[in-house]
């Protein structure tokens, strides 16, 4: 009987130190996001930093507003679209929801308006801007729609919550590359 004890308090020491390293893991994980998101101040104003000059020369690059009539009016431009699709990147690859492909039409529409104030010298940019999202919601909004109508079929069917069944819809691949392909 002893031995049954102690085998059954090395797994359980055995599962305790997983499952602690485990939630080290994830700790600092979103440790990490958290303080990237607190950052996004910081990365949205940066633009303030930047001189009120055509060419700005510095130790790594030269920039040339182009379009725009100094540098500091570029870098507004673009940080003004690059704070939110930052933030739209972190709550799509951390998005547990059946719905995180919605979150792909926000991201194309500002990566759009990125090239939109990269390319400011090309005239009527702006004009049918809806007719490039138009392929990306034809894919995306169908594929919702039919997730979710799975989703509530089983529901009628099985006694499962709504927790259930967003874990059985969920994939979860194993590497950090598999879950970046899973995305794409």
């Amino acid at each position: 009987m002893d031995k049954l004890k102690q085998k059954s308090t090395k797994l359980k020491s055995n599962r305790h130190q997983t499952d602690r390293s485990f939630n080290t893991k994830r700790i600092a994980n979103g440790s990490f996001v958290g303080v990237l998101i607190a950052l996004t101040p910081i990365f949205f104003y940066s633009y303030v930093y930047v001189p009120e000059v055509k060419v700005w020369d510095t130790f790594l690059f030269t920039y040339d507003s182009g379009f725009y009539e100094d540098a500091s009016t570029s870098f507004w431009m673009i940080s003004t679209k690059a704070t939110p699709l930052f933030l739209l990147f972190i709550w799509f690859f951390t998005c547990r929801h059946w719905w995180y492909h919605a979150i792909l039409v926000p991201i194309s529409m500002y990566i759009y308006q990125i090239v939109g104030a990269v390319n400011a010298d090309v005239q009527f940019f702006d004009n049918f801007d809806l007719l490039y999202f138009v392929p990306g919601m034809a894919i995306i909004i169908p594929s919702i729609y039919l997730i979710r109508a799975k989703m509530f079929d089983k529901i009628i069917d099985a006694d499962k919550t709504m927790e259930e069944l967003e874990q059985e819809f969920m994939i979860k691949p194993t590497t950090f590359w598999g879950k970046i392909k899973q995305y794409f």
